[in-house]
């Protein structure tokens, strides 16, 4: 017998309440807000009640809409592409967008990082790398190292093997212990500070010292059992949103040569400039056997990764048994999502020209968050008040009041996500400095409101 759901005389959060899944959400999500429209960096929202918002969006829909909504070029890209095909199987087959976004990545990538897979999303190029690291230790024998060591208060993605370098406690995977292979846990780095006018970095010399002292204990003690380190690069997320110096990158590098093992970064949320460099790995220059990115790549049209191989790495799984590496999802390089992440990569590096290029952008984004967030420090609620490139953060000392922020932000024209303590920003890149000024006195007028003091 079949149902039939008539929504006619209901809003769009009206119908969706109870029937989708948000993340991390009960099916009654509140608060929720449907997008009825986009542009630039504005988004067009409407509540429950019906009420309609202008919203600034503080997010970048989670750190990949750099270029902002319905750029011109994106979608001129994509519709050029699907007239010629939307999608080809990847196996026994090529094509120009997947060729050309490799070509690009490998010119982008540090030195010696040559070779390309193409995932489906960035949790799934997290995965394929922690089996390349598996394939490699085992094309030398060391079939014994078969396991990870990764940062307390990481975050990698919601896949299984992504689960388990993510923080067993923090994460919020700690439901899912008995389907995750547990993993070795170094302590999180120390937090340190980025002053940008003065470009140097800051760190409290003791504890990065006990912190140098720790790690190497536990690598040293677990690398026979572990085929590779992985971490979030200068800095952890969805842990936080927590800064550390790039000290640790140059000694993980050390100590992975010590121990045979690869080190892994995850650039998803930090690479193409999000941090002040085009990579966070260049603010140590430490060049990792394995690189996962995302987000920013795509321009947020499409889901899609990519996981960047160093030369030595891929030619002894080459010229092992393997021959390939074993992975192979349907929507590999799918030619839609290739063909507006290489046009989202010539509008980051300014190749064609663009209000949205990291280098151009990035440097006035810090200038404007650390002057229009400054406000924030002397408030009763916050704790801390950091920034990075294009990340700003203000830490709270209690959890956020999530539904209350939200709505104080959007009355001001601001659409903000936070969460646990934090209440951040990643703008996107073209965000104007009026933008920025509205945003980020946006954020601090919904403090003064919801925590007056």
């Amino acid at each position: 017998m079949f149902k039939k759901y008539f929504s006619a005389g209901k809003n769009l959060v009206a119908r969706d309440r109870n029937l989708l899944w948000h993340p991390y959400a009960p099916l009654n999500v509140n608060p929720l807000y449907a997008v009825t429209s986009a542009h630039r960096s504005t988004l067009t929202l409407e509540d429950e009640q019906g009420r309609t918002y202008q919203g600034l969006d503080a997010m970048s829909s989670w750190w990949c809409q750099v270029h902002g909504y319905t750029n011109p070029h994106l979608n001129q890209v994509l519709n050029e592409q699907i007239q010629l095909f939307s999608h080809v199987m990847f196996g026994g087959l090529t094509h120009e967008p997947a060729i050309q976004l490799a070509e690009k990545l490998k010119e982008l990538a540090p030195e010696g990082l040559d070779h390309i897979f193409l995932a489906d999303s960035g949790s799934v190029s997290v995965e394929v790398a922690l089996k390349l690291a598996i394939q490699y230790q085992n094309a030398l024998g060391r079939s014994h190292k078969g396991r990870f060591i990764a940062l307390r208060k990481g975050y990698h993605g919601d896949t299984i093997g992504a689960m388990g370098v993510s923080d067993p406690q923090s994460s919020m995977h700690q439901d899912f212990r008995k389907v995750v292979q547990s993993q070795f846990f170094l302590p999180q780095p120390p937090v340190a500070t980025y002053d940008s006018e003065a470009e140097t970095w800051s760190v409290d010399q003791a504890e990065q010292t006990a912190w140098e002292e720790a790690a190497h204990y536990i690598i040293a003690k677990h690398a026979s059992q572990s085929a590779a380190i992985i971490v979030e690069p200068i800095v952890q997320g969805a842990g936080g949103m927590h800064f550390y110096h790039p000290q640790c990158l140059q000694r993980l590098k050390t100590w992975a040569e010590q121990h045979q093992l690869l080190l892994i970064f995850d650039e998803i949320a930090t690479g193409f400039g999000r941090t002040g460099k085009l990579f966070a790995s260049h603010w140590a220059d430490v060049i990792p056997h394995i690189m996962t990115v995302g987000k920013a790549m795509t321009g947020g049209y499409m889901t899609q990764g990519a996981v960047i191989v160093h030369t030595e790495i891929a030619q002894v799984i080459s010229n092992s048994t393997y021959k390939a590496l074993m992975h192979g999802p349907t929507f590999m390089g799918n030619p839609l999502a290739s063909a507006v992440s290489s046009a989202s990569l010539d509008l980051l590096t300014g190749t064609i020209p663009s209000e949205s290029s990291w280098e151009d952008n990035v440097p006035r984004l810090t200038h404007q968050l650390v002057k229009g967030l400054e406000p924030a420090r002397p408030l009763e609620p916050v704790k801390d008040v950091r920034t990075l490139g294009g990340i700003g953060v203000i830490e709270l000392a209690t959890p956020v009041k999530t539904a209350e922020i939200v709505q104080a932000a959007l009355e001001r024209g601001v659409w903000v996500r936070p969460f646990r303590n934090l209440i951040y920003t990643m703008p996107t890149y073209l965000c104007t400095n009026d933008e920025l000024e509205q945003l980020t006195a946006g954020l601090i007028g919904a403090i003064q409101e919801v925590y007056p003091s």
